[in-house]
């Protein structure tokens, strides 16, 4: 049975990208982070799904957990109200859980802001200095990776360990993700998630179910020249996302359109899509409540999701356009619709 409130818990990262202790405001040590995740954000035995969403730009730690709280809470209202357009979750259950990780993103709300948070995003996902978003996220990935329940103990048999487990961004919170399951597939952490090449074989892992990104902060080319290693099986260990990559975009968001082609000499993806990448890719629309997307249509490596027609609202005045539109129903039956072709 579902909830009727979804739980939503929260970790905090500092302009490092390194995980703070919500109590205390200090730094978590490296050899207390399985230990911290433990104590704030264990999964409960009854969820069928982990969610694990990060935000983007110009959001407070406030507004970051009220937009997932509302995310969440639109996709099991649409599931109650239309049931039949998911018939595996029906059948098997829904309720999920989910973790939201807040960073420092606010900035004036001006080319120049979104440069700001465009570079801090860049220097905290960084694997080649001192950016620790990437080390953290991977870790808390392995984590509940290896936290997940029992089928035994979950409603649903579901990979390994019971549970699927999903990745969701926005706007730089995506660069984020795509940092964070890149590095788990290069570190040799026990507790990260991570690749094997052999099938089968006990040392192969179960991994994240789906990526989606919405909005997406990066160029065109990212996952040429950002993420060469997001997907398995690609000729060094691939990273642990046996599920699609799975990108929005609109026309109407002026902040990754207007201002990232200034900045960086081409429209991001939340504006135009994904560009050239390592593997083929599908392009679709953003589909109303009343419309089933079919499986060939998101069973792909990659698949761009126009939502030009949905995603076109942006606070008065705000010259960024569209580009924090997502929490809408739409949003979340494209969310459901992932999760219940995960099964």
């Amino acid at each position: 049975m579902n909830r009727t409130a979804v739980v939503v818990e929260t970790l905090d990262l500092d302009e490092s990208g390194w995980l703070l202790d919500a109590q205390s405001g200090d730094p978590v040590p490296d050899h207390r982070l399985r230990d911290h995740f433990a104590e704030h954000i264990a999964p409960p035995a009854s969820a069928t799904d982990l969610f694990v969403y990060v935000h983007g730009w110009q959001t407070t730690p406030a507004s970051a957990l009220r937009a997932a709280e509302r995310l969440m809470g639109l996709a099991v209202h649409r599931l109650a109200s239309a049931p039949d357009s998911y018939p595996a979750l029906s059948e098997a259950g829904f309720d999920p859980w989910c973790v939201v990780v807040r960073w420092p993103s606010s900035s004036a709300v001006t080319p120049a802001g979104y440069r700001s948070i465009r570079d801090r995003a860049h220097a905290m996902g960084a694997r080649d200095g001192e950016g620790h978003a990437a080390h953290i996220l991977g870790r808390l990935l392995g984590y509940l990776d290896t936290e997940r329940s029992h089928p035994a103990a979950a409603p649903v048999m579901a990979n390994r360990d019971g549970q699927y487990l999903h990745l969701v961004g926005h706007s730089f919170g995506c660069r984020f993700l795509c940092e964070a399951v890149q590095w788990a597939a290069d570190a040799r952490f026990v507790d990260t998630l991570g690749w094997s090449a052999t099938e089968p074989g006990p040392t192969r892992p179960f991994t994240a179910d789906s990526m989606l990104l919405f909005q997406m902060a990066a160029g065109r080319d990212a996952f040429l020249s950002l993420f060469p290693h997001i997907l398995p099986g690609d000729g060094h260990d691939g990273a642990p996302l046996c599920g699609p990559v799975v990108t929005t975009y609109s026309r109407h968001d002026r902040a990754t359109g207007f201002w990232h082609l200034r900045a960086e000499h081409q429209a991001g993806i939340g504006h135009s899509g994904i560009g050239p990448a390592p593997a083929p890719m599908f392009t679709t629309r953003l589909l109303p409540l009343d419309a089933r997307y079919p499986h060939a249509a998101l069973d792909h490596a990659f698949v761009n999701v126009d939502a030009s027609d949905t995603y076109v609202r942006g606070r008065r005045l705000n010259p960024a356009g569209a580009h924090s539109d997502h929490i809408r129903p739409e949003s979340a039956h494209l969310l459901l619709t992932l999760a219940d072709y995960s099964r």
